[in-house]
């Protein structure tokens, strides 16, 4: 991982994990609902979504207040409840998550798919509450709604489970992976460049920057279903032998060689895009650095 991006989550992740640590009991008056929706954010993770859009910001030198880490942070409270649910058993039904066991196994299913219904409408609440302007909220609002819900996300997550068993092609599998793991980093970006005040015109290239990270993203979560360890990932692995995934289309080695195309054409978009809006884009750029295939990157 790059320095620069090694410096960046030194300050931030701990900012991130503070904050929502402190606030989900302050916005959460029902003990055991505030303690199960805790329990899942709290455990961890990159905070990738919410470092994206930070670092949106820090590219066009916004200052991060106080509200636009709320906003931030309402991103990674509607992950966390697409992981709750994800994880149930009328979906992967898995036992754990980020090396504990998972919210229906902790609290119990009706616990655990309230505790995602919790999160996922804390998480507009909380682009709302703060003192953006009211433009901002009303943007950031639509653009959560669409990428999470059934235009986005939700479509992807159906897609997934309708799909099991069937041999998708390459075209209809990235579509898959567009709308269930890309919308959410998609909408990361968004959030920052619409807190950052960047007309419609000038987003498209950090947008096509994202769509291309998201994917890469999955590509390299599907490779290390194949190749890591429970310890490691912090979840079950070999759980996707009857799913359509990267390695189960394209064999593992084609999976990598596809990762690696789809992280420089990344990086082209990414370089148009900074240089469009005459902004440094090497923080987003270190992003690229959390794949790791070989020592290749």
């Amino acid at each position: 991982m790059s320095s620069m991006l090694t410096d960046f989550e030194l300050k931030w992740l701990p900012v991130i994990n503070d904050y929502v640590k402190r606030e989900i009991p302050l916005s959460v008056p029902q003990p055991l609902l505030a303690e199960s929706m805790a329990y899942s954010v709290n455990a961890g993770g990159k905070r990738m979504r919410p470092l994206l859009t930070l670092a949106v910001l820090n590219t066009f030198k916004v200052e991060i207040s106080s509200s636009r880490l709320r906003a931030a942070a309402a991103l990674e409270l509607l992950h966390t409840y697409s992981l709750i649910h994800d994880d149930l058993p009328a979906m992967d039904d898995d036992d754990l998550r980020r090396n504990q066991p998972t919210s229906h196994v902790k609290f119990g299913e009706a616990t655990a798919i309230l505790a995602g219904d919790g999160l996922l409408t804390l998480a507009f609440q909380w682009l709302t509450d703060g003192d953006l302007s009211d433009t901002q909220k009303a943007q950031l609002t639509l653009e959560l709604a669409k990428d999470a819900g059934p235009a986005g996300m939700v479509a992807g997550q159906v897609d997934d489970v309708t799909n099991e068993g069937k041999q998708l092609s390459l075209t209809q599998l990235q579509l898959l992976h567009r709308r269930k793991t890309g919308a959410l980093i998609q909408d990361a970006i968004a959030a920052g460049l619409i807190m950052a005040n960047v007309t419609q015109q000038r987003r498209q290239l950090f947008l096509e920057f994202a769509d291309l990270f998201g994917l890469a993203f999955q590509i390299y979560d599907d490779i290390l279903d194949v190749t890591s360890t429970e310890t490691k990932l912090g979840k079950p692995v070999n759980q996707d032998e009857n799913k359509n995934t990267y390695p189960n289309l394209l064999g593992l080695s084609e999976s990598k060689v596809k990762l690696r195309e789809t992280i420089e054409l990344g990086k082209i978009a990414l370089a148009k895009a900074g240089a469009l809006n005459n902004v440094n884009v090497d923080l987003l750029k270190s992003f690229f650095t959390y794949f790791k295939l070989d020592g290749d990157y």
